[in-house]
């Protein structure tokens, strides 16, 4: 009998492969919109997550999220480090500077600073550069996204400047820092620049990471800390969570997602649901063949049941397919978007020295490209078409960028 209810589920292809490809659509739609939505919970914590160094985070006993702070007082941090079970403690400190270029662009920016002794909270997923240069003076590590918000178009390059606060400072490492909620760059220094970098105020001090001793859990660590200080303390998968819960209480984000979901699941549901009805009431009289030779009720109801999961399983596992060859193209695309950005790095370049005379003087103006050139080449030539200028010399010196000299002249 089951062979019977499948040869009658696929006798009619047309509504056999509607109703496969209706629950397909729905499932996609699901799947899609569900993913998006854990995407942008799991933002709110990500830079707790970037904080592999420390288990335990110590805050005002009233801050509910990540992005709000109210800053504790420089005796905190010495009351927390004499908890018993606590490891080691250092300050963290967390602003919103406006970052600007040298060519005017600008942008908010997420501004974490480090414990000038021991950087704990540095970014440790690379992608140029080393975060051990925060030691440096004026020295900072961008996130990959907030380069390429500030210097859109541009290739991978330390040693860039930027202004925050009346502050020249230099990118001494690009990091692969997790997206935050909001698309502002993710900036990394030492605590010292940091509160000058925002502007001082009475009190600066963020938050506090402890790191418990060892045979101490970090639950154990946090009652300890929250009943002799009166803090809040919070392991990193404790605040996190705070964030995604302070998310969904207090946005509209479940609402927004909620309703779309339901939607396409009610949308999904009538459509298929429709179009099962009117395929059993086609089949009515092979029902009635079957029930005139004997088929129990029950036996009946087994072939509709199976012949709805079979349409139902095909139809979610087509949808399925459909979610994750979408992600992969997607992940794909921006893999080879990350791939072609870091690859600039890696090719030497060309540097340009225009001397403008005889009536110029010696001035020249130099500015580095990226084109592939293995050998040195040296190249003179009057500059013709629209690059003409009144007695200029354009002096091309190619070299591979680790034997660049600082301050290229041509010959």
């Amino acid at each position: 009998m089951n062979f019977v209810a499948l040869k009658m589920l696929t006798g009619d292809r047309a509504k056999y492969l509607g109703l496969i490809f209706a629950i397909a659509f729905c499932t996609f739609l699901l799947e899609n919109q569900t993913s998006i939505f854990a995407s942008v919970l799991k933002r709110t914590g990500s830079q707790i997550l970037d904080v592999t160094d420390a288990d335990v985070w110590v805050m005002d006993a009233k801050t509910e999220y990540f992005e709000q702070t109210k800053a504790l007082k420089d005796t905190d941090l010495t009351r927390v480090r004499g908890v018993n079970g606590v490891e080691w403690a250092v300050k963290l400190f967390k602003g919103y500077p406006v970052a600007r270029t040298r060519a005017g662009k600008f942008a908010a920016c997420i501004l974490l600073g480090l414990d000038d002794a021991t950087l704990t909270g540095a970014p440790r997923k690379m992608l140029l550069g080393s975060w051990e240069r925060l030691r440096e003076p004026d020295s900072i590590v961008v996130d990959n996204a907030g380069y390429i918000l500030l210097f859109p178009d541009e290739p991978l390059e330390l040693d860039r400047e930027l202004e925050m606060n009346d502050h020249r400072v230099r990118i001494v490492g690009i990091s692969d820092a997790s997206a935050p909620f909001l698309s502002n760059p993710v900036i990394h220094t030492r605590y010292s620049q940091a509160v000058n970098f925002v502007g001082r105020e009475r009190t600066q001090l963020s938050y506090v990471l402890v790191h418990p001793q060892p045979g101490v859990s970090g639950e154990e660590v946090c009652r300890r800390i929250e009943a002799e200080t009166g803090l809040r303390a919070r392991t990193t998968d404790q605040f996190r969570w705070d964030c995604i819960l302070y998310y969904l209480k207090n946005t509209g984000i479940p609402v927004n997602f909620g309703i779309t979901i339901t939607i396409a699941l009610i949308v999904g549901t009538v459509v298929a649901g429709q179009t099962f009805y009117l395929f059993t009431l086609e089949n009515l009289k092979q029902f009635g063949a079957l029930k005139a030779i004997g088929v129990t009720n029950w036996r009946l109801t087994g072939m509709v049941l199976l012949q709805a999961f079979t349409v139902g399983v095909m139809g979610f596992g087509m949808g399925t397919g459909m979610a994750a060859a979408f992600f992969e193209m997607t992940l794909r695309k921006i893999a080879r978007g990350a791939q072609a950005l870091r690859g600039w790095r890696a090719r030497p370049g060309i540097a340009r020295c225009r001397l403008r005379g005889p009536a110029g003087g010696t001035y020249f103006h130099c500015w580095p490209e990226r084109f592939w050139q293995d050998h040195a080449l040296i190249r003179d030539h009057r500059v013709a078409g629209s690059k003409r200028r009144r007695g200029g010399i354009v002096r091309e010196q190619r070299w591979p960028f680790a034997s660049q000299p600082a301050n290229p002249v041509s010959p």
